[in-house]
């Protein structure tokens, strides 16, 4: 954006769209309760939406479907994030920011930490500072899962704690079905109901695969806290249910530790198609359609 347009006070949008973990392996455990993990990571399109435009001061309000709970004070990643980049670069000036949830937060879907990476990026260019590379350990240091998030809209292998980012082979087109059964899954629980922390890794996801390939590649992966997440939650039993039940659905999984499910198709209309059937059949629940992000 040109210096005359932020003068002009003209807002920065950006989406922070939905991490989803079409796979994720959990694989040893380290001192201190870390675990870590191998995981295939896509983005939605589909997600929170953030604004940004020039201020005196730092303020954040929130809005949106999903607002309720989520704090517009230094708690928020949001703010984190931009206190942290103001830190490093010694900027003095702020952002009126607003932030509206279209995503349900806690729904193992990496919001907030999708709303810290866009936050990043958003500032960087209201600043006229750097934007921080994925590399950079301001990310981490937020989170885990900020990190590949600043890595969006690109598809990305995930691996440790989230420390390990290597960019995954181009994927086929397809689409997914977002399925949340509006239930809470506290991640503490669900790691602490773990049978074994120490589970072998994800394959090496081939080069040039085809929609049928990839599905076929990701029947034979892993979500490890499907089960212990189930065990609290059964609504993701059924959720999963749902999504198997549906003919243009090729693939079901849990994304992160729940409770978002997912189903894998083949093209936006198949998408349509089935979350519209699952809507119907369970109206209290979020189900959204969406396409699967890319370079």
């Amino acid at each position: 954006m040109s210096a005359e347009a932020l003068r002009a006070g003209q807002p920065l949008r950006q989406l922070a769209p939905a991490k989803v973990n079409l796979t994720l392996h959990v694989t040893g455990e380290r001192a201190g309760g870390y675990h870590e993990l191998d995981s295939l990571v896509v983005f939605a399109g589909v997600g929170d939406q953030l604004t940004a435009r020039a201020a005196a001061e730092m303020s954040l309000s929130v809005s949106g479907p999903f607002s309720d709970g989520v704090p517009a004070t230094g708690d928020n990643l949001v703010l984190r994030a931009a206190e942290a980049l103001r830190l490093k670069h010694e900027v003095r000036l702020g952002a009126a920011l607003t932030l509206e949830k279209g995503l349900p937060h806690a729904a193992g879907l990496g919001s907030g930490s999708s709303d810290a990476a866009a936050a990043l990026r958003l500032l960087a260019g209201l600043w006229d500072v750097p934007e921080p590379l994925i590399t950079d350990p301001l990310g981490l240091a937020l989170g885990a899962d900020v990190p590949v998030c600043m890595a969006q809209p690109r598809p990305m292998r995930m691996a440790g704690i989230g420390e390990r980012l290597s960019y995954a082979p181009p994927l086929p087109d397809c689409a997914l079905v977002l399925v949340n059964p509006k239930v809470p899954v506290p991640t503490g629980q669900v790691f602490a109901g773990l049978q074994s922390k120490s589970n072998p890794p994800m394959d090496p996801l081939p080069n040039g695969l085809d929609f049928e390939g990839f599905v076929t590649w990701l029947a034979r992966q892993r979500n490890d806290l499907t089960d212990p997440a189930t065990e609290i939650a059964p609504e993701i039993g059924v959720a999963l249910d749902r999504l198997n039940r549906q003919p243009l659905v090729r693939f079901t999984t849990m994304s992160g530790s729940g409770a978002t499910c997912v189903g894998l198709v083949k093209n936006m209309d198949h998408a349509r198609r089935a979350a519209r059937a699952i809507q119907v059949a369970e109206m209290g629940w979020w189900v959204v359609p969406a396409p699967v992000l890319g370079p």
